[in-house]
């Protein structure tokens, strides 16, 4: 079997708004650091991510632990919106209804889930029974889930958009998808703060 194990990036300062630079919170650090106790006792065979700093420094201390290098993919990274849009909701429900709506410069949920699919494709044959964890995000992660069970939709994606960081497993038979597991994570940021 192969498992694929999708992070969704820790809680991130949303007072930047470049999606290149921003950068985890003082509780999104934590929380990525505790992410080390849910991979201790599981085999990680390598560790790919989209190239946005806080995808990054949410895997980070997981790579250092099991001392594997970084993959660093733009494929992964989340869905291109064009510019920063005030009633996120809104738009995200306009682009669930209606997978090819996009902004001027950005780009539809089929785009962003052709692009993340054709990456997640080439994992699954570079990496046949193995451990893959993927550093990834909200929307990207939604529609690797949504290719692979058509049944996951919006309202699926609002139960979970301000969980960070999220783990979901899926399991695959080579390239066949099996199932997906939640990986529960409760963090410690509020017992020490």
């Amino acid at each position: 079997m192969t498992n694929l194990f999708l992070i969704r990036h820790a809680e991130s300062d949303l007072n930047i708004k470049d999606q290149y630079s921003r950068p985890l919170t003082s509780k999104g650090e934590i929380d990525s650091i505790n992410l080390i106790n849910l991979f201790k006792n599981i085999d990680v065979d390598a560790l790919y991510t989209s190239p946005y700093k806080r995808s990054i420094d949410t895997i980070k201390h997981i790579a250092e632990i099991k001392n594997k290098k970084i993959i660093i993919s733009e494929n992964l990274c989340e869905r291109r919106i064009g510019s920063w849009v005030p009633d996120f909701f809104e738009y995200s429900k306009k682009q669930w209804n209606d997978f090819n709506y996009k902004l001027e410069g950005g780009e539809s949920l089929a785009g962003t889930q052709d692009r993340i699919i054709s990456n997640i494709n080439e994992i699954l044959i570079d990496h046949q029974n193995q451990n893959i964890l993927i550093g990834t995000h909200c929307s990207a992660l939604c529609m690797i889930i949504n290719k692979f069970d058509p049944d996951f939709g919006y309202d699926d994606f609002l139960k979970i958009v301000d969980k960070m960081p999220y783990i979901i497993k899926l399991e695959f038979n080579g390239e066949n998808y099996i199932k997906r597991e939640i990986i529960e994570f409760i963090s410690e940021y509020d017992m020490i703060s």
